[in-house]
């Protein structure tokens, strides 16, 4: 379930905003989504599990609590992210 270091470094190359950079939104609203696809996954295989489903619903809040941020302050930062992860459709 928990990412291994490995995922955690491709991530965070993947995403930051500059060299060292592990706490832009980006990267964050990156790890969550990478957390809440593999528990989506589990999901699949064991859909009576209530207590990870719970924490499904709360990995989806503060992600989507980091996407309204990333919105607020750039939208266009906001639009490239969405796009580069996949996760909604741009209206």
């Amino acid at each position: 379930m928990a990412l291994d270091s490995q995922e955690k470094k491709t991530i965070i190359e993947k995403f930051q905003t500059h060299e060292g950079d592990t706490g832009s939104p980006e990267v964050q609203v990156a790890m969550l989504s990478k957390r809440i696809s593999d528990l989506t996954a589990h999901l699949k295989l064991h859909p009576r599990d209530f207590h990870s489903r719970r924490g499904l619903y709360k990995l989806i809040g503060q992600r989507n609590g980091l996407l309204k941020y990333l919105r607020d302050k750039d939208i266009g930062r906001y639009r490239t992210l969405i796009e580069d992860l996949g996760i909604r459709p741009l209206k």
